[in-house]
């Protein structure tokens, strides 16, 4: 399959190299021990979050409720854990409970768009809303801390060297690539990306990949809330407000087509940690936080008009 075809993200490995390049001349520090370890544990939740959301994207689809997702997922697994509110405690079990908070939301969107035919763009903004409604609920005023020093541990431990968010997050890429590449709903996310018509005169139950690909989505969305929340220790509605921005720009510097069909978990992988990455640097050079918002914008929307220009090169070729 031509989706296939494109299986090394160049395009945003190179813009890497570049900023590598140039940071040594800027601050050399940017290679340091210390700052890699903080470029990964600052990547791990939004790559985590990109991993679900390519599959949505692939499809042809969007999804706008990472921030309402994360906010209920966050909630949730703050009060479950060990806290200042109740006496709750469940420990490792708060990770499938908050994939499960975003799964359900995830459920709700992507039936919306499979059976309804409702916009993924309307339907997940009001998913957006309904995260946020129950994560405002859920907070009562009061931001409830996770007193679980064992689960945090986990979270802000290393192992190797390594924190424990970052193999988590290692784990998810992993667990993606082979979906991606070696079952049914990854090889059918390319069709159905590639022309939905196609996939359905080939038999393909295109609703119910759809629908489950807002499902992984959402399930990741609540991972990546646990993982933030455990890291921060305390249940925040507002975990999830930058990460959209960061997740969908990483997805398209990647290479993955927001029209669908073309890309992978390894695409936006690698553009996410190209996005932290900027930041980072601009950080260490000592740029302005307003001039970083307006350089990250220039970046996306540089790679957004490459990305199309070649789908349209591509196009002319065939015709």
């Amino acid at each position: 399959m031509a989706a296939y075809s494109d299986k090394v993200p160049f395009a945003a490995l190179i813009v890497l190299l570049m900023i590598v390049l140039v940071m040594l001349f800027v601050n050399p520090s940017f290679l340091s021990g210390n700052n890699i370890r903080a470029l990964a544990e600052q990547s791990a939740v939004p790559v985590v979050v990109a991993v679900g959301l390519t599959f949505v994207i692939l499809m042809g689809g969007i999804d706008l409720s990472v921030a309402g997702v994360m906010a209920a997922a966050s909630l949730s697994s703050a009060l479950l854990l060990a806290n200042d509110r109740n006496t709750l405690s469940l420990g490792l079990w708060v990770i499938p409970a908050g994939c499960a908070v975003g799964a359900a939301l995830g459920l709700l969107a992507g039936l919306s768009v499979s059976i309804l035919r409702v916009p993924s763009f309307i339907v997940t903004i009001g998913t957006w809303q309904i995260g946020l409604g129950i994560g405002l609920l859920l907070f009562g005023g009061k931001p409830p801390r996770v007193l679980d020093n064992g689960v945090r541990d986990l979270a802000n431990g290393s192992v190797a060297g390594v924190a424990g968010v970052v193999w988590l997050a290692v784990l998810v890429v992993a667990i993606g690539w082979f979906v991606q590449t070696r079952t049914r709903f990854g090889r059918y996310a390319y069709v159905i990306g590639g022309s939905e018509e196609t996939a359905l005169l080939s038999g393909i139950p295109v609703r119910k990949y759809r629908t489950l690909s807002f499902v992984v989505a959402g399930a990741a969305a609540g991972l990546a809330a646990v993982m933030a929340t455990t890291r921060t220790g305390v249940g925040d509605v507002g975990i999830g407000g930058s990460l959209l921005f960061t997740t969908i720009a990483g997805i398209v510097i990647g290479g993955t087509l927001l029209t669908g069909g073309r890309g992978g978990v390894a695409h936006s992988v690698v553009g996410v940690i190209v996005i932290v990455a900027i930041a980072n640097a601009m950080v260490l050079g000592g740029v302005s936080s307003y001039i970083q918002q307006a350089v990250q914008g220039v970046v996306v929307l540089v790679a957004a008009t490459v990305a199309l220009w070649r789908s349209r090169q591509r196009l002319r070729v065939v015709k």
